[in-house]
């Protein structure tokens, strides 16, 4: 009985998947530097120069390119101001920019470093006859991003400076403007989602007096899985489930402009339209009123579970490779390349393991990546039953956090503690504290007892649940909305 398949969502979900888990951080990102956000038709950002906030909406265009280890970013407005005050409805911003990265990939690491700087900027806003032309443009940001097999984290610190030329339009006298930046961001990206968050600070240096800016834009993908009923009662099936995949990018603005609007707080907000997909329907029989019930069908309805049967058997213990497999497959583990054919037989990295089988690369890979283990140095036992301490220990390798757990000769909080082998204990304490596992009402991690395909589909659930709404909230909420 198979338990797992090779994942076939990426279609279904092209507007969520990372194709690929790249070092650049390009799938979900703000807009610039200016706290803008934008969905498929509109683009708004927040103008403080005149001394108040002015928002101004309308087309952005953005173009990406990358060969040989350089990424070129080039950014395209054409913004006119709120047409509901009167005071700025004729008013106009243009900005062009192009943005390079040098790219380093440190092999062996896992890491990648990238060196952002401007090619060309230019910026002219209109209000009325009054302009502010941009004159000069200093920018530079560093990026790092650890590239782990579950997810990609990421973070970059970025330095600024503009200078404007203001020419008022009715006395002609001019005046220079300066925007001194100084930000952070903060991303993740996996198979299910993405989100990156961009926190800016600007002073705006003026004749009259220096005004403050704080800008926190977060751009992020997600999904939610809704169970849809299906009303007739006569029918081969009773409901099932669709997938909302849904993206959107929020702003808030904190400014103090003691010579112009004092201090206020402004926000911003769009969404694309949310793309709707069906799923296959499961129909098995054995779990009328399981506790696993809605995460065995949620598994399978996503292609996960490969089920033949009207019988799922959720308390017949869930084999090692199957587990094994079925996780990589979830986090969509990049493979080796597999080798070319050779008139010399290939021989399995343990010798319990067939290189036919057509998933036995991902065992490999898993191998190389530190994910998994044998259960000695030869043998992997793939029929034998996967316990809840090696189950939890591929998680926790998988998103690379096991270095997360305290220096070594710690206890964690469970009473069997010292049941639970010095391997495995970094992994158990992390995915505790990441909210993965829990112990028995008693307290009790029972580290070597065996997970039933039931139980293994919880922590299965549990897991993509992390991975597509617990990074979410604290890579956006906790930072825009705390």
């Amino acid at each position: 009985m198979k338990f797992f398949k090779k994942i076939s969502v990426c279609t279904l979900f092209s507007l969520l998947v990372i194709t690929s888990l790249h070092v650049i951080p390009t799938f979900a990102t703000p807009i610039d530097v200016n706290g803008g956000v934008m969905n498929e038709y509109e683009y708004s950002e927040v103008f403080f120069l005149t001394g108040e906030p002015i928002t101004f909406s309308g087309k952005a265009s953005i173009t990406e390119k990358e060969s040989k280890n350089i990424l070129t970013r080039t950014y395209r407005f054409t913004l006119t101001g709120d047409k509901e005050n009167p005071k700025y409805k004729d008013a106009k911003l243009t900005r062009s920019l192009n943005y390079v990265a040098n790219v380093n990939e440190h092999e062996g690491k896992g890491q990648t470093t990238s060196q952002f700087e401007v090619k060309s900027y230019s910026e002219k806003v209109t209000i009325s006859k009054d302009t502010y032309t941009l004159a000069d443009y200093q920018y530079s940001e560093g990026m790092v991003a650890d590239n782990l097999p579950a997810s990609t984290f990421y973070s970059g610190n970025m330095v600024g400076r503009k200078i404007y030329k203001y020419v008022n339009g009715s006395t002609k006298d001019e005046e220079i403007i300066t925007v001194h930046l100084n930000g952070r961001n903060m991303g993740y990206k996996n198979f299910w989602g993405a989100t990156e968050t961009q926190l800016m600070d600007s002073e705006i240096v003026t004749p009259k007096g220096s005004a403050f800016i704080t800008s926190k834009a977060s751009d992020s993908k997600s999904r939610v899985m809704v169970y849809e009923p299906f009303d007739p009662s006569i029918s081969s099936f009773t409901g099932g489930h669709s997938v909302i995949s849904s993206s959107d990018m929020v702003s808030e603005y904190t400014y103090n402009i003691p010579f112009g609007a004092g201090k206020g707080k402004l926000e911003l907000q769009k969404k694309n339209l949310p793309l709707v997909e069906r799923l296959i329907v499961p129909k098995f029989r054995d779990l009328n009123r399981h506790q696993a019930k809605d995460s065995i069908e949620k598994l399978y309805s996503l292609g996960i579970f490969d089920e033949n049967s009207q019988f799922f058997s959720p308390n017949t213990p869930m084999q090692r490779y199957q587990y094994t497999i079925g996780i990589l497959k979830a986090v969509d583990l990049r493979v080796l390349e597999e080798p070319k054919k050779s008139k010399v037989p290939r021989i399995p990295i343990f010798k319990d393991l067939s290189t036919k089988d057509p998933d036995y690369m991902y065992i490999e890979s898993a191998v190389e990546q530190g994910i998994i283990t044998g259960v000695t140095p030869d043998l992997f036992e793939p029929d034998s039953p996967i316990t809840r301490v090696q189950a939890i220990a591929i998680l926790v390798r998988a998103l690379g956090m096991e270095g997360r757990a305290p220096s070594p000769g710690f206890k964690t909080h469970y009473v069997d503690d010292y049941k639970i082998s010095a391997w495995a204990k970094d992994s158990v304490y992390v995915a505790t504290e990441l909210g993965l596992v829990k112990g028995t009402e008693q307290n009790y991690f029972n580290p070597k007892q065996p997970l039933t395909r039931a139980q293994a589909a919880l922590l299965t659930s549990r897991f993509l649940d992390f991975l597509e709404n617990d990074l979410k909230q604290n890579y956006r909420d906790d930072i825009l909305f705390q």
